[in-house]
């Protein structure tokens, strides 16, 4: 599962603005990848006051931070339109300038990753995965979007 961490000023962003932002990055990860949307987590964290230093000095900006952990095996032409889609959504959504947006993916390899509770597929096999699952545990995910 994609797990992307968009860090932020403490207070930055309330419910609904995050709530978007998690549909946003869902959206286009599935876009980008094919995959279906219960893959997709996107957990934010808060940067307290004082604690955010580019350069040495303190953040003064309102910068965001978007940290994609995915499954390794996508093209690079994936990853581009993905960090592309993902940067242009954050500014759609914040109305901030793409210089305060920073994205970066991370890849791990699929059977290093358990997530449900089992091993995750290759990328491209997900369907077979997903058939081959007990019918209890595939019910959950296809629920969760």
């Amino acid at each position: 599962m994609p797990t992307y961490i968009v860090s932020t000023a403490a207070g930055r962003f309330g419910y609904e603005i995050q709530q978007r932002i998690a549909q946003e990055i869902t959206r286009v990860h599935s876009e980008a990848t094919g995959a279906q949307g219960f893959f997709a987590q996107v957990i934010f964290n808060d940067i307290p006051a004082g604690n955010h230093f580019i350069g040495g000095a303190l953040l003064r900006a309102d910068q965001v931070f978007v940290h994609g952990h995915i499954r390794a095996g996508r093209t690079a032409a994936q990853k581009q339109a993905l960090l592309s889609n993902l940067v242009a959504s954050i500014v759609a959504v914040t109305s901030l300038e793409r210089r305060y947006i920073w994205a970066y993916l991370a890849e791990l390899p699929p059977e290093q990753m358990v997530e449900y509770g089992h091993v995750l597929p290759a990328p491209g096999t997900e369907q077979d995965w997903l058939a081959s699952l007990p019918p209890a545990d595939r019910d959950y995910m296809l629920s969760r979007g």
